[in-house]
Parts: structure tokens; sequence; C-alpha cells
């Protein structure tokens, strides 16, 4: 297998750092085992790109990305690279040939914080590993909470590394996303499939000079938005600024109780690793929608005067 390494924390990061030399560890036991040889390939942004989602930039104002040979601190022996270039945007260039041939797996991180809720829209990391579903290649994405000093990089590093069988056998452009608590491996309670959560880091947004800011910690998801429309106040002015409200996507200790027990944020805080399959961008195709939505179009058609 060729297995193509990338994150959103750069290339230098020390997450993409333990999972390359986990994943070294791999290949040379593969190898010793009388397997055929792996090959491993890092291709990740030379900067930060945490929060891009899988955005690629404006590629149509210039087709030319600079890069730099990168040295990943315990696998030198490694090809990396490091690009002026998104996430995303360096897993299309390690899937169509800069670097060599397609690979047939992408690990995406270890991100240093979980993406949980809804950071699986915005994430780089987990933006990468839809991008190679895209491009018909199965990825991981990985992410280990921050809070441990030092960071426990070898747990996730070696959970994701015992999952590469599972995603080898899973059909093409399966996508799996791995939360990993900042614990020891042998404090890990587990590994259990999760739902994705509507917990986020942005709590709420309000202008900070003219509307009341909204307070609702105990809402998440699309209860949060209704409340913060219902209690609305006073208008925006011409210009200004926005204050965010940011805290924790995992649920406060007075919610645990009440908490889904599938959800990955509430896992991840009960100390299991949390894995939860997502689907990149694909056409919906249910039934009902469809008919519901033919309708609507039939009627609007008609109204322009157009054939349906």
């Amino acid at each position: 297998m060729r297995v193509l390494v990338t994150n959103d924390d750069g290339v230098d990061a020390p997450g993409l750092a333990a999972l390359t030399r986990a994943l070294v560890g791999w290949a040379d036991a593969a190898t010793a085992s009388g397997g055929p040889p792996h090959q491993i390939v890092v291709v990740a942004p030379s900067s930060n790109f945490s929060g891009a989602g899988a955005a690629v930039g404006s590629v149509t104002d210039g087709t030319r990305i600079a890069y730099r040979r990168a040295r990943v601190v315990g696998a030198e022996e490694v090809d990396a690279y490091g690009l002026d270039a998104s996430p995303a945007l360096s897993v299309i260039v390690g899937a169509l040939g800069a670097v060599g041939p397609k690979p047939d797996l992408v690990l995406s991180g270890i991100n240093h914080g979980v993406n949980v809720g809804r950071s699986v829209l915005h994430s780089g990391t987990v933006g990468a590993a839809l991008t190679a579903s895209q491009l018909g290649i199965s990825a991981l994405a990985v992410s280990l909470r921050s809070g441990a000093t030092p960071d426990p990089w070898e747990s996730a590093a070696d959970l994701a590394v015992a999952l590469i069988p599972v995603l080898a056998a899973a059909p093409a452009r399966t996508v799996l996303n791995l939360n990993v608590p900042s614990l020891p491996r042998h404090e890990i309670r587990g590994l259990r499939w999760a739902r994705v959560s509507g917990a986020g880091l942005i709590k709420a947004a309000s202008d900070a000079g003219n509307w009341e800011t909204p307070n609702l910690p105990e809402m998440e998801g699309p209860a949060a938005a209704e409340g913060a429309r219902a209690i609305l106040e006073g208008e925006p002015a011409e210009e200004g600024e926005i204050l965010l409200s940011v805290g924790s996507p995992f649920p406060r200790t007075e919610q645990a109780e009440g908490s889904d027990p599938h959800e990955d944020a509430t896992l991840v805080a009960q100390g299991y690793a949390a894995l939860t399959a997502l689907r990149g961008p694909r056409a919906d195709d249910d039934p009902a929608l469809i008919e519901l939505l033919d309708d609507g179009l039939a009627e609007a058609l008609a109204h322009l005067g157009l054939p349906d």
C-alpha cells in the first residue's frame, strides 16, 4: 500500500510526526514478516491551516504552488513536502501525481484538539479526508483531545495504525473520523462508533456595541440558533465588531448525565475513542425528498413559462 499523510496544523507539527513514525513502524513490521513493502509520503501545508475545511483557495488565480522539502522528526527517511496550500489542496496534489503514484489511503492528522460536532464541517483535518474520498481514496482523519502535558500522541497514532486494515478492506471512498481522549493508551476505555453531536466551539455571536449578547450555554445545534433569534434585541450598526462567545464542545458536568451516550463529544469526554463514518458531498436520492422537490420545481418552472 501507498499511504499519503497530511494534516492542517502544518508539516512540522508534532502530531503529524507521531502519526508518520507509527506508520513507519507498521510498514517495517509488515516487511519483516514477509509482506509486500508499504510506501509512505507526507504532503501537508507548510503552515497552519486549521479551520480551512475542504477549501482549496482561488486556484484559478494561479496554478503554481510553492513547496519545500520537509524533515519529519523520527522518520527522516520518509519523503515529505510542505506546500503553500490548504490540507485539501495538498491531498489533491499528492493524489494527482506531483509526488509519485496515487495513494491507496490517506491519513490526516494527528490534529491537536478534537474534531467533534460541528467541527467536522470546518476542520481542515476532516476536509482533507473528505477530499480524498472525492478522488476515490479512502481516508482516516485523526484528532487528539488537547489538555495533557505532554500530549499522548502515541495513543492516537497507535489507534490510527490499528484501523488501517479496517479502512483498507472498506469500500473505496470510505471516510472515518477518529477522536481520541488525551490519555495514555492503557487508560482509554475502548473504541466506540459515534454519531456527530450538535456541539461546537462557537456558542453565540453578537454585536459588541448594539445587540444583547445571547447567553444560551444550555443549548446546542439548531436549538441555540432558534433561542438566539428569540431574544435578539436592537439593530446592528453600520460597522462595528461581532463578539463571539466560545466554549467547549464537550457536555458540561451537569449535562453529561442527560447527553446522548452515542455522540462523539460525550464519548471522548468519558474516556472513549470515538469513531464516526462520514459521507462527503453526494447527491441525496431520497425518494420522498425528490418527489417533494419535483412538485415544487414543476410549479416554479410553470410560473416562468419553462418546460419541466
